[in-house]
Parts: structure tokens; sequence; C-alpha cells
């Protein structure tokens, strides 16, 4: 009998994970959460519940008699707070029973004050660890990371630890990386992990479906410049490493249920050769949002990466304040996107092939996901 624990059930990748969890059999999950202001626990969880079956129905099915809800339970916690906010009582039976975590919980926003990231970057996974090695029947541990641990590296990002010096375009990406190495401590020290590194993250493969829309929405908004009066700095070959998914779900799992990849570290990602060219990305995005009536014809004028800057700040001065506050974030993205993605994945490919896990076709990926964000915006 295989019992999880899952950090960020309700995020984008945890959201998928679960459903997969769920329709394995032999398996019970519970879900690390914490009830929003003005609800309650149970409520939060039925939402998710209510999520995963309406998207889910091929997992729904495995799942059995009573569905989701019959294989999954929430249990009150907070990533942020000393010992993950569990109760004694549910400490003390996770301790008993868990033989795996899957901890994918983290803010993935950008542009906070470093220590602020660390609390939900770098804190939690010192208390995951503490908790694995208190877990007497535990097998594995599954850390979701991500690509951006490499920082400004320069080629394609390689399938191992980064011990070398490097600078972060922001300070997720450098909180993660803290996170990273007491990973790699505490695996030094024999504890059975596996670093997973997810690139951006989109919506299913199959249906494009996704519990939130994220930083890839925010850039598609941006590409197609209805945010920007059709204005746009010049991309150049930057590109874009993409991942749906429901491809991070199936490798977070599979590794889940393998104790041979403890230790390793899996690279989530398209590839170099299949990452996307923002100036195609930026084509797409246009075409898919005035087909869906997001937007209607706009111009399509370039700057240079500064005189842009400075046109935005200009109109900023006449936009409301949510809008205001979205210009103002736009050199951490444009910083970001400035360069060619390149993130190192035949080693992952392979393995993950191997157990059974397809590397998903970007181009199908992105029709899909636009579809339903404009379906959705509707």
């Amino acid at each position: 009998m295989a019992h999880y624990l899952v950090t960020g059930a309700s995020g984008v990748v945890g959201s998928a994970i679960v459903p997969r969890l769920a329709a394995l059999p032999d398996t019970t999950v519970q879900v690390l959460m914490r009830p929003k202001k003005g609800s309650d626990l149970q409520s939060r969880f039925a939402d998710l519940v209510a999520f995963w079956n309406a998207h889910y129905p091929d997992e729904l099915a495995a799942a059995g008699a009573g569905g989701f809800a019959a294989r999954v339970r929430p249990v009150s916690g907070e990533i942020t707070e000393p010992a993950l906010g569990l109760s004694e009582g549910d400490r003390a039976a996770l301790q008993r029973e868990c033989t795996n975590i899957i901890h994918c919980a983290a803010s993935v926003r950008m542009n906070l004050p470093l220590e602020e990231a660390r609390q939900t970057a770098l804190f939690p996974v010192a208390s995951v660890i503490e908790l694995g090695q208190a877990c007497t029947q535990l097998k594995k541990v599954e850390f979701v990371s991500t690509v951006g641990v490499g920082g400004r590296w320069r080629g394609p990002l390689p399938e191992r630890w980064i011990t070398e010096a490097r600078e972060f375009h922001n300070t997720y990406e450098a909180s993660k990386a803290e996170a990273e190495t007491l990973v790699r401590q505490a695996v030094d020290g024999g504890f059975p992990a596996t670093v997973h590194r997810p690139s951006m993250v989109v919506g299913d493969a199959r249906s494009g479906a996704v519990i939130h829309f994220q930083i890839f929405y925010f850039i598609c908004e941006f590409l197609s410049g209805m945010r920007t009066f059709g204005l746009f700095p010049r991309l150049g070959d930057a590109t874009l490493d993409i991942v749906p998914n429901d491809y991070v779900a199936a490798a977070i799992v599979a590794a889940s249920r393998n104790v041979d990849t403890a230790g390793s570290i899996f690279h989530l990602c398209s590839g170099p050769a299949r990452a996307l060219r923002l100036v195609e990305l930026r084509d797409t995005v246009r075409g898919i949002f005035r087909a869906g009536g997001l937007m209607g014809w706009t111009p399509k004028v370039d700057f240079t990466r500064e005189n842009f800057m400075r046109v935005m700040h200009g109109f900023a001065r006449f936009l409301p304040e949510r809008e205001r506050r979205a210009v103002n974030t736009l050199p951490i993205y444009l910083d970001y996107l400035a360069g060619i993605q390149q993130f190192g994945n035949d080693d992952s490919t392979r393995r993950l092939a191997a157990l059974g896990v397809a590397t998903p076709d970007n181009a199908q990926v992105l029709n899909r996901v636009l579809d339903y964000y404009v379906k959705s915006k509707r």
C-alpha cells in the first residue's frame, strides 16, 4: 500500500499529479492544504475535487467507486510554517504511514524580495526533508524545482547538480537554487529524493485545461499586443521552453514509483530543439486571440527594449492602478525572455521513456492550451 503526501495540490503541477495518483491501485493520497480566508478546509477541498471530476475523466474512472473523494483527503497545514503547520496528531500519523512525499508547493512570482521568495521555496524544503527523515515507511520524496536554477547559464543547462557560481534573473530562481542545495546535502547523506526541473508549465496537452493561469498566459497577453497597444520590444532569436502539466505530472509520478531514481535530476522540458521562438509564438498567439474574439486587429510595432519601456512607462501614467503595476513588472519578464533558452534533456527523455513517459509535441500543446484560455475568457 502506498500512502502519498502532496503539497501544492491546488497548483498547476500538483493539481495534475493528484488525479494520477488516485487512479493507481492500492494508493491513497493526502493533500496538504490551508483553508482560505472565509472558507473551511473541506469546502476548499470540494472545489479541487470538482476540478478533477471535470477535467480528468479517465483517472476518475480508474479511481473506482467514490471517485477522487474516496482516494484523496485533505490535511490542514501551511508550507511556510514550522513543520509544515501540521498538528501533532497529523504529523504522527504521517510519520507512521507515509511512504511517498511529492513537494510541489511554491510561489512562482518572480518579483518577490529574496527573503519572501525563500519563505515559499527554501524553508518548506527543509521542513519536508525533516518530515521525510521521521517517516518510518518512507520510500521516495520528489522535489519540484525549476530549470531556472541555472540562472544565466551559457549553453544547454546540464542534467546534474549545479554547484558553479551563477547569476540569476530573479529571486524565484535564486531561492529555488538554494533549495536544491538543501536537497543535494540530504541526498549525499542517503535521503531518497529526486529533483524535477520543469521549464515553464502550461495546461494539459490533451485538453489545454489548467487550474490557474500563471506566467505563460501573462506572457501570451503581452505577446498578443492587447496590453501594450501593439507595441513590442525586438524579440530577435529569443526562445521560450514550455511543457504541459500532464507530462510533468506523469514524469513525477513515474519517478516516485521507482526507487532507482533516487538521487537523480530530471529536466522536464521541451529541450533546445523544441523550444518556441518568441517571434513565432507571438504570431500564433495573435492569430488565436483574434479568431477567438479576445482582441481585434492591433498594430505590430517593434522597438528596442529600452525605447519600448520608455514608451510603456509614458502610457502607464494614464492607466488604472492594476495596469500600471503590470507595466512595472514588464522588465522582469523581458529580462527572463531576452535569450535563447537551452535546457539539456537528452538523458531525462531517455530515462522517462523507459518508464513509459513520452515527450509531448509542443505544436499541438500550444494550440490546445491557447484555445482553452480563449474559451475561458469568453
